[in-house]
Formats: structure tokens, C-alpha cells, sequence
């Protein structure tokens, strides 16, 4: 397999300190700066994509990464979470803020 793309996004969680939400948030912002007009341009099937992302946050433990990887749009995906991101405490009411980042990677079989 190739990589053919990568896009890396950040994304949080303010009030209910949920990982698999700002993981979620953090992928989403990656995604939505992709467009790949070569699929159809080239005739290349979007299941031929093998999608692999990489979340990092504070509790990789706490992510639901079976429900991150069924939400992606398209491709053979998988995710994986890592230690990263941020735990953010308001010291006036000891809130988390969790932050995730995300970096998502698109690989094809070698062209040509």
C-alpha cells in the first residue's frame, strides 16, 4: 500500500470530558479538508482505500475507537488511539476540557 494522503485535525470535548467525542470532533476536522477528485477522475474504487487514524489523547483507553472507525465515510478504516492530545483544568471549577488530535491517513495499492 501506498499513502497517498494525510490530514491532520484537532478537535475537544468542553464539558463532559468524553475522549471518543473530541477524538470524533478531532477526525471530522481533519476529514473536512479533503477533497480527492482522483477516484473518479482515475476510475479507482473508494474501496480500494485503506483508511488508518491515528487519535491521540490523555485516556487512549477511554476511546471508542469500533464507533470512530464506523463513522468514517469511505474506505477500509481503522483507528487507533494514543497517548496525546491535552487535559485542560479550569482551576476555578476544576472542569476538563479534553483536546484530541487526529491525523488521518489514506493509503492505496501501488499504481502503475
Amino acid at each position: 500500500m501506498q499513502r497517498f494522503i494525510i490530514e491532520m485535525g484537532m478537535g475537544n470535548d468542553q464539558y463532559g470530558q468524553d475522549y471518543t467525542k473530541a477524538a470524533s470532533r478531532a477526525i471530522e476536522d481533519a476529514i473536512r479538508h479533503s477533497s480527492i477528485p482522483m477516484f473518479e477522475a482515475m476510475g479507482i474504487s473508494h474501496d480500494d482505500m485503506e483508511v488508518r487514524v491515528t487519535v491521540g489523547v490523555q485516556e487512549p483507553d477511554a476511546v471508542d475507537c469500533a464507533v470512530l472507525a464506523e463513522g468514517l465515510p469511505r474506505g477500509r478504516a481503522t483507528v487507533q488511539a494514543v497517548l496525546g492530545g491535552l487535559n485542560v483544568v479550569n482551576p476555578s471549577n476544576r472542569n476538563v476540557t479534553v483536546i484530541a488530535s487526529a491525523a488521518v491517513e489514506a493509503f492505496l495499492p501501488k499504481q502503475g
